[in-house]
């Protein structure tokens, strides 16, 4: 509803992707725990490897609410892959946004035709939500960073060619922080074990650790002390697309659920023929497109830059994350013991939909983001 053609055509190519190249594989990427470099170097031949980044660096050029649109029909098919692909997409996005020429043109085209993959290294074993405690720090040398500290929950840790790395290189507070491009296999660049996760399991999960790691002063994105800055400008859009992330696994959760109701029998008639069930179902849709009406506004005004955006991607995020959890979650209900097991895809829609009211700021953090612009107000 309200898409222009074109963006109706980026919609029906993404959903045709999902179905043909992810969702076949979805439950085998996440039994067997399997990063799929492949099929996302396909998605990125259709352009999905920067969304939104400038078209002379190999990205799309496209529009904050096209990228939702193209993640929510990618998410029907594996949402823990296609959640991957929009971190690297906001990896990709902030050093275009804010690297050099030569940084752009650098290390985008790669990343862009997902030659190379990137991480985005944010959080810390003991910063999570106050992200601008973070403490690993970053000396300078001459022309070098020497980077110590170590990041935590990191996707595509260990896999990834690019990390996108925030640090210290002032004092405390979220002004000493910058942001640095650190390359795989720079000395003292490592990595802790794969993480084992209730989801997102087609992406690796790992701790960066930096000792004594030099990287180039030349691989700073932006000024020093801009990097929580940028952290935050990147999170804004980070936001809109996990968001839209979960509306995919909600709206293939409702199809599952639906098809489901018109086939499985109780008590001589189908369960469709249940009004309980059918307004359970009718609430579901509702649901979803509440969220996705919220997640599209909010996606226009970061678009648009709008004063408002950064509250309206908190809200979308909040709500939409919230929701689309729930619609899972009830769509599996549905399904009875058959949705516990793991021969029916709905399970893996609640458990890859489930960390999205975790990461990418908590859902608890957007409510004090929320809140404080209501009382400042």
């Amino acid at each position: 509803m309200g898409l222009s053609e074109e963006q109706k055509e980026f919609q029906k190519v993404a959903f045709n992707f999902a179905a043909r190249e992810m969702a076949p594989h979805m439950a085998e990427w996440d039994q067997k725990e399997l990063f799929p470099v492949d099929t996302m170097r396909k998605a990125a031949q259709l352009g999905f490897g920067g969304v939104y980044v400038q078209t002379d660096v190999g990205g799309a050029g496209l529009s904050r609410l096209d990228t939702s649109v193209i993640f929510e029909a990618l998410a029907t098919g594996c949402t823990s892959t296609t959640a991957y692909m929009s971190i690297h997409n906001m990896c990709v996005w902030i050093i275009d946004r804010f690297g050099s020429e030569e940084q752009r043109h650098r290390l985008c085209p790669p990343l862009c035709a997902m030659e190379k993959f990137a991480s985005y290294c944010l959080t810390e074993p003991g910063s999570g939500s106050d992200a601008a405690s973070l403490m690993t720090s970053a000396v300078r040398q001459h022309d070098h960073y020497i980077l110590n500290g170590s990041k935590a929950f990191i996707s595509g840790g260990g896999e990834a060619d690019i990390y996108v790395v925030m640090c210290r290189t002032g004092g405390p507070g979220p002004r000493g922080i910058s942001c640095v491009v650190v390359e795989k296999g720079t000395p003292g660049l490592s990595f802790g074990k794969k993480e084992k996760k209730v989801g997102w399991n087609s992406q690796p999960t790992r701790a960066v650790i930096f000792e004594d790691c030099a990287v180039p002063v030349a691989n700073r994105i932006g000024d020093e002390g801009q990097g929580f800055l940028i952290a935050m400008k990147g999170l804004n859009g980070g936001r809109i697309n996990v968001a839209s992330c979960s509306l995919g696994a909600a709206h293939a959760s409702i199809v599952l659920a639906r098809d489901y109701l018109k086939v499985r029998k109780q008590f001589g008639e189908p369960l469709a023929n249940s009004q309980y069930l059918q307004f359970q179902l009718a609430e579901m849709a509702a649901r979803l497109v509440a969220s996705r009406l919220m997640i599209r506004t909010a996606a226009t005004a970061l678009q648009e830059e709008r004063e408002d955006a950064i509250v309206l991607c908190s809200m979308a995020k909040l709500f939409a994350t919230d929701e689309c959890f729930a619609i899972c979650n009830q769509a599996l209900q549905m399904h009875g013991g058959y949705g516990y097991l793991k021969d029916y895809a709905v399970q893996q829609y609640v458990r890859d939909s489930r960390v999205h009211q975790i990461l990418e700021g908590s859902n608890e953090v957007m409510r004090m983001l929320i809140s404080r612009s209501l009382l400042q107000e």
